[in-house]
């Protein structure tokens, strides 16, 4: 409480002589007006110390160092809005990191819950994709789905082919849900690069042109032996036919952004490798033409070197994720 120091206050008043109190009677009696003169009454003001200023001016008090103090001095701000104005936002930054802690436990309790869903992906990925692709290539018999140049035996290869693609597929749906981030609020699209884009497209259509150039040449007599249409379609009808599925679903994968991008060519060009060398069996079986057999063979050798350039994309986007992850962290430590 601020001491207050008052001094009584003085006030000069003049008394009125008792010889004018019987005047005043008169004039009381007789009711003529008249004007009694006073003094001015003087009211001299006392002065109020106070000890203690209102809180909303900055203190007079000088402060002065000592040897205790230190670097103490002068911590906190001697004005009173800045001092509550600093309190408050420490109390609404301290509030922030509570409800954020409070969200992200809320929010990690369901992820660690689907994390269990994660793992036996892992093993039923791979053990689909090799119970619908490699199986039926590496043990069926051939004289089982090959019966001779017919349309019979071409839709029972385009059915095999049809199958591993309905592996492929799921195995990339399980892929792609396992490549997702942790955190369900942080993005994990991945967007491949445009040279990579380009490159794939090269290689993909290289591949294409080259049996319709040769069909084009057989169906025109620059090729000779001439090959009917049939048993041509038997050989590389179905490698065209991946072939465009592929390219599809990459296309789909680069538009999503997924992050498998990287994967989805290594798993249809392995493939392809075996369904050419499932075609040059066919051929023996056809008694097709050298150039047809020499084109087989040729195409067999570029997607193997297809695949090699695939995987050591897969080995350069491994260090740069690592090279990213290293300077992103000593970004942060510096900050």
């Amino acid at each position: 409480m601020a001491s207050l120091a008052r001094s009584p206050s003085a006030m000069s008043i003049t008394r009125i002589p008792q010889g004018h109190s019987k005047s005043l009677q008169l004039l009381k009696a007789s009711k003529v007006p008249y004007v009694l003169p006073f003094r001015r009454v003087h009211i001299r003001r006392s002065p109020v110390c106070c000890t203690k200023f209102p809180q909303w001016e900055p203190s007079p008090v000088t402060y002065a160092l000592t040897e205790k103090a230190g670097d103490k001095f002068l911590d906190k701000s001697s004005e009173l809005f800045e001092t509550l104005r600093s309190e408050s936002s420490d109390s609404r930054d301290e509030a922030s990191i509570t409800k954020a802690e409070d969200r992200t436990d809320t929010t990690n309790q369901p992820v660690a819950q689907l994390q269990f869903l994660k793992w036996p992906l892992w093993l039923l990925g791979p053990s689909v994709l090799l119970g619908t692709g490699m199986v039926p290539t590496l043990w069926l018999p051939i004289s089982t789905i090959f019966i001779g140049p017919n349309v019979v035996s071409l839709l029972s290869l385009i059915g095999l082919d049809c199958i591993f693609n309905l592996g492929c597929t799921l195995f990339l749906l399980m892929a792609d849900y396992c490549a997702k981030s942790k955190n369900l609020g942080q993005a994990s699209k991945s967007k491949p690069p445009v040279s990579y884009q380009f490159w794939n497209l090269v290689a993909t259509l290289t591949g294409l042109a080259i049996p319709l150039m040769m069909l084009f040449g057989s169906q025109k007599g620059y090729l000779q032996p001439q090959l009917p249409f049939i048993p041509y379609a038997v050989l590389l009808g179905p490698y065209i036919l991946l072939l465009s599925v592929q390219m599809l679903t990459e296309m789909l994968t680069w538009h999503w952004e997924s992050p498998i991008w990287l994967v989805t060519p290594v798993v249809y060009e392995a493939y392809r490798v075996l369904q050419l060398m499932r075609g040059l069996k066919l051929g023996v079986e056809l008694s097709a033409p050298a150039w047809m057999m020499h084109t087989i063979r040729g195409l067999v050798c570029w997607w193997v070197l297809i695949l090699g350039v695939q995987l050591m994309r897969v080995a350069w986007f491994a260090g740069f994720t690592a090279r990213a992850q290293r300077q992103q962290s000593s970004v942060s430590a510096d900050a």
